[in-house]
């Protein structure tokens, strides 16, 4: 008998690169499964179309959901979309490649979508809102044709929180993006499995997975400036004071109405005094109280990180 071919050890570097990679992995996957439990993303036979743009998070987002199909305790099926807006420039051979790889089901819808966008806005202009307006009605149409019960988008926790503070800032409402949304129409159900996860946590797992990464620049369009700007807010937060981005994310889990000032959400000018304690009473500047895990939370019981039996238990 042939002798056992013996895989080379690794060196110390590549150990600890080995090391900090499984760790991140572990880390986005609980994020991703707290996430899908906490808003039941996915159900029971779902079909979920994943929105594939060619940037960091779409891979990451694709990567992390096959990840958790083969472990968790229930069936769903994932195909994965791209839509080439005929951009110039648009490498279109660069997704079917990196798709068929996986072995995973993929569309690749092509749209001329650029022509009219470059038609409609001036030039020098950003043109995201319009391409997105477009992009959004063609995902809508086509996971109807592919009998998709659920579209999944790419969007992190920073994404939700600039969107935050744009509204804050430029549109006065206190709106957010929400991990979890009916469209317009009432036909789609969206969701967002990155919510919980860290931007820069996605930018690391990308690199170390080599992910063929399309920019995003190809149609000349201006950037989101106020985007930009807010976007370097929060890095900056980040950068300077550690823990304030978890905070703030955790504030849009832990909202209390009668402590704001929308009178369609709380009944101020019903507010009458009484004899006993008051629940939302002065307690606005007391210290916060951090809440506990109740026993029917869903992570105490079956969670998408939980392994099928046929997998004999492996992750």
């Amino acid at each position: 008998m042939d002798a056992a071919v013996q895989k080379p050890s690794l060196t110390e570097a590549e150990q600890k690169a080995k090391y900090n990679t499984d760790k991140l992995t572990k880390r986005l996957r609980h994020a991703v499964g707290d996430a899908i439990n906490d808003f039941n993303m996915i159900e029971q036979g779902d079909r979920i179309m994943v929105c594939m743009s060619g940037g960091k998070d779409s891979y990451t987002m694709l990567d992390i959901l096959l990840s958790l199909q083969k472990s968790a305790p229930i069936d769903f099926e994932l195909v994965a979309v791209n839509l080439d807006q005929k951009q110039p420039g648009f490498p279109e051979h660069v997704l079917p490649e990196y798709l068929a790889e996986q072995g995973v089901e993929y569309r690749i819808i092509e749209e001329d979508t650029y022509s009219i966008v470059k038609r409609v806005v001036p030039d020098g202009k950003t043109t995201c809102g319009l391409c997105s307006r477009l992009r959004r009605g063609i995902l809508y149409r086509v996971a109807d044709e592919l009998g998709c019960t659920k579209i999944a988008l790419g969007h992190h926790r920073e994404d939700i929180l600039e969107t935050l503070f744009l509204n804050m800032f430029y549109g006065g409402k206190l709106k957010a993006m929400p991990p979890k949304l009916v469209s317009d129409d009432g036909k789609h159900m969206v969701i967002r499995p990155l919510a919980y996860c860290r931007e820069k946590d996605i930018e690391r797992y990308a690199a170390a997975r080599a992910f063929p990464i399309i920019p995003c620049n190809l149609c000349g369009s201006q950037p989101n400036l106020q985007r930009e700007a807010v976007g370097q807010m929060l890095k900056d937060w980040d950068k300077r004071f550690p823990g304030r981005l978890e905070s703030m994310f955790r504030s849009l889990q832990n909202v209390v109405p009668s402590h704001l000032a929308d009178t369609q959400r709380f009944d101020f000018k019903g507010l009458v005094t009484q004899d006993s304690p008051y629940e939302d009473g002065d307690t606005a500047f007391d210290a916060p109280e951090l809440p506990s895990q109740p026993a029917d939370h869903p992570f105490a019981g079956l969670s998408i990180l939980d392994s099928r039996d046929k997998l004999n238990g492996c992750h």
